[in-house]
C-alpha cells in the first residue's frame, strides 16, 4: 500500500506497498494506495519508495535481462541476518541475438540495510554520513560464459562438493554446466580478469540433451537424490534424468505422458524420493510416481486447477501443501491429502495479471511470495487474521477489500519473471525482471 501525499514531483518510480505518492497540485493528507484497486494516479502524482518499509533493498543490472535465475547455496552459514550480506546467484540472459547470451555467476556483497531517515545534523556529521555512504556501496562481480541461445530457466544443485546448473534454452537443449570455476573467480578481481580473458570462451557444458525436440521451461533437481533431474517441454513431454557413475546422466527416452499442452513447471516432493508434481498450459496439475512406467506414472490429477494456464507451482518443504499460480491471476493452495477432491483449500486473488512465480518461505511454513505480470510481488502469511479492534478497515475502507493474509505488496519492477527466497538469509527475497535484479527484505517477513 502507499500513501498519497501532496509534494513536489520527482523522478522516483519505485512503488512498494509502503510508499508515498507525490502531487504538485495540493498538500493533502496521506492516504492508503491500493495497487490495482484504488483510483489511478492523477497527473503530477506518483508513488515513491518508503525505505522504512524495508530492512534491505538493492537493485542490480546485468546488461541483457534474465528470464530465470537460482540462488547458489554457499558456505557462509545458515540463518544469517547480520549486515552487510553476501549472496551468489546463477542466471542466464535473454539477449536480442542468440550469440549474445551468457550464463553467469553473480556475487553480490556489501549489501547494507536501508538508510535511516535524514535528520538535522552539522557539517561534520554530514561528512561522516557521506563517508559511511561510500563505504556502504553495494558491490557486484560477474563471471560469465558464452551461451548460444536465450536461457529459459536455470536451476542449481550440489552434487557432493560440485555445484552444477541445469539450463533450459530456446535452442531446444537442456545442458548441465559445472560452476566451481565461476564461483572461484568472482572472489578475486585478478583471477576474474584472467578468466574472462583466457578461459571463458572455452567453458562448455559437461552434459547436453537434445531429445526434447523443442524448447521448454520446466526444470527441477531432486532435493533428496543428488543429480536426479526432471525436464519438461512445450511439446507436453517430461523426461527423467538419472546420474551415472561416470559423472554423466542417463535420460529416459520414454516421456511421462498425461499433459495435453506445454509443461510449465515441475517440482519434486521434498519428502518422497520418487514423487513429483507438474503443471501445464492444459490447466491441470498432476502428481506422478517414477516407480511406475512413464505411461502409467500419473497417480493424481486436478484437471481444471485454474481458469487457463497453470504457470508455476511450489511444494512446501514443511507441510503437505502445493502452491500454484495461473494466467487467471489466482494463487491456490492444495492440500495433497485432499488432492483427489479437485478443490483447493484456499484461493487468493490480488494479482490482476498472470502469476509468473511462486515460492514457499524455506523456514516459515505459512509464508509464501508470488510475482505477477502486473508488476507486483506479494508476500502472504496463512496465519494472519485481521485484528477487528485495530480500526484499519474503518480508517480506510479499501483495506477491508484486501485478503487478510496479504502482508506486503512490492512494486516498481517492470515485467517480473521469477523470485526466490534466500535459503540461508531469512526473509530475503530476490527477483528478476526486465528492469533487472532486486534484492530486498521487508519489515513484514
Amino acid at each position: 500500500m502507499a500513501a498519497r501525499k501532496g509534494r513536489r514531483p520527482t523522478c522516483e518510480t519505485r512503488e512498494p506497498m509502503e510508499a508515498e505518492s507525490r502531487d504538485t497540485s495540493s498538500e493533502g493528507p496521506a492516504q492508503v494506495y491500493l495497487p490495482g484497486r484504488g483510483p489511478p494516479l492523477r497527473e503530477g502524482e506518483e508513488l515513491v519508495m518508503d525505505e522504512e518499509a524495508y530492512v534491505l533493498y538493492h537493485r542490480a543490472q546485468t546488461g541483457a535481462p534474465c528470464l530465470s535465475f537460482d540462488i547458489v547455496r554457499d558456505h557462509l552459514g545458515d540463518s544469517r541476518t547480520e549486515l552487510p550480506l553476501t549472496l551468489y546467484l546463477c542466471a542466464g540472459t535473454q539477449a536480442e541475438s542468440a550469440q549474445s547470451n551468457r550464463l553467469m555467476i553473480l556475487r553480490m556483497h556489501n549489501l547494507h540495510g536501508t538508510k535511516p531517515p535524514p535528520s538535522d545534523s552539522s557539517d561534520e556529521e554530514e561528512e561522516e554520513d557521506e563517508e559511511d555512504e561510500e563505504e556502504q556501496k553495494p558491490q557486484l562481480e560477474l563471471a560469465m560464459v558464452p551461451h548460444y541461445g536465450g536461457i529459459n530457466r536455470v536451476r542449481v544443485s550440489w552434487l557432493g562438493e560440485e555445484p552444477v546448473a541445469g539450463v533450459w534454452s530456446e535452442k531446444g537443449q537442456v545442458e548441465v554446466f559445472a560452476l566451481r570455476r565461476l564461483l572461484q573467480v568472482v572472489e578475486d578481481p585478478q583471477a576474474l580478469a584472467a578468466f574472462l580473458r583466457d578461459e571463458q570462451a572455452q567453458m562448455k557444458p559437461i552434459f547436453s540433451f537434445a531429445g526434447h525436440m523443442g524448447e521448454g521451461f520446466a526444470l527441477d533437481w531432486s532435493p533428496r537424490v543428488p543429480g536426479r533431474l526432471l525436464t519438461g517441454d512445450c511439446q507436453k513431454n517430461i523426461h527423467l534424468w538419472t546420474p551415472t557413475d561416470g559423472g554423466s546422466w542417463h535420460v529416459d527416452q520414454r516421456p511421462f505422458m498425461g499433459h495435453t499442452r506445454s509443461v510449465e513447471d515441475l517440482q519434486w516432493s521434498p519428502t518422497e524420493d520418487t514423487v513429483f508434481a507438474s503443471c501445464s498450459a492444459d490447466a491441470s496439475i498432476r502428481i506422478w510416481d517414477i516407480r511406475a512406467v512413464p505411461s502409467k506414472a500419473c497417480m493424481l490429477t486436478t484437471a481444471t486447477a485454474h481458469d487457463g494456464d497453470v504457470n508455476v507451482i511450489s511444494w512446501s518443504r514443511r507441510e503437505p501443501f502445493l502452491l500454484s499460480g495461473g494466467d487467471d491471476g489466482a494463487l491456490k493452495i492444495w492440500d495433497l491429502r485432499q488432492f483427489k477432491s479437485g478443490s483447493p483449500v484456499a484461493t487468493f486473488k490480488q494479482h490482476v495479471a498472470p502469476v509468473t512465480s511462486v515460492e514457499w518461505h524455506p523456514q516459515d511454513s505459512g509464508v509464501f511470495a508470488a510475482s505477477g505480470a502486473d508488476n507486483q510481488i506479494t508476500q502472504w502469511d496463512l496465519a494472519v487474521e485481521r485484528d477487528p479492534e485495530s480500526g484499519d478497515a474503518e480508517a480506510d475502507p479499501g483495506l477491508a477489500e484486501l485478503p487478510q493474509q496479504l502482508l506486503f505488496v512490492h512494486q516498481g519492477e517492470t515485467e517480473l519473471k521469477e523470485l526466490h527466497w534466500h535459503p540461508q538469509c531469512p526473509g530475503l527475497l530476490v527477483s528478476t525482471a526486465l528492469s533487472g535484479f532486486t534484492v530486498f527484505r521487508t519489515i513484514s517477513v
